[in-house]
């Protein structure tokens, strides 16, 4: 399986509801580095995975919906506690969106699968993985 993987990063500032999450239930802000990393089987025809600079692009372009914003006042996340999981699962839907769309180059459709790793700090990390498709 071949991978090719574009990094970035978004600061956003959001509060959770549940006893879980203790003091986090107060409204703190958070940076998260971003790895956004693509896989298949065989390479596309010019011999690529996906072409690095349409993903960086694409990359920057879905973290500008969510870059120095309050997700507490984003009405599509209205109900939710918008968790590293959650939006490591939100940026891969949109991910694959862009894919559907063409956003990614004619060949990207025959991707096999992208997966998102959000690191909240150098020690912490949740990702999600998915198929395209």
């Amino acid at each position: 399986m071949y991978t090719l993987a574009v990094q970035d990063h978004f600061m956003i500032a959001h509060s959770f509801r549940g006893e879980v999450f203790g003091p986090a239930q107060k409204l703190h802000g958070a940076t998260y580095e971003v790895e956004l990393a693509f896989r298949r089987a065989a390479l596309d025809p010019d011999a690529l995975v996906v072409d690095i600079g349409l993903a960086t692009q694409v990359l920057r372009a879905l973290l500008d919906g969510l870059d120095y914003r309050n997700l507490d006042e984003v009405p599509e996340f209205a109900g939710q506690n918008t968790t590293t999981e959650f939006l490591a699962r939100e940026i891969y839907q949109r991910t694959v969106t862009a894919i559907g769309a063409g956003s990614l180059g004619p060949h990207a459709g025959g991707l096999d699968s992208v997966r998102v790793m959000l690191r909240e700090s150098p020690r912490a990390w949740a990702a999600f993985e998915g198929p395209v498709g």
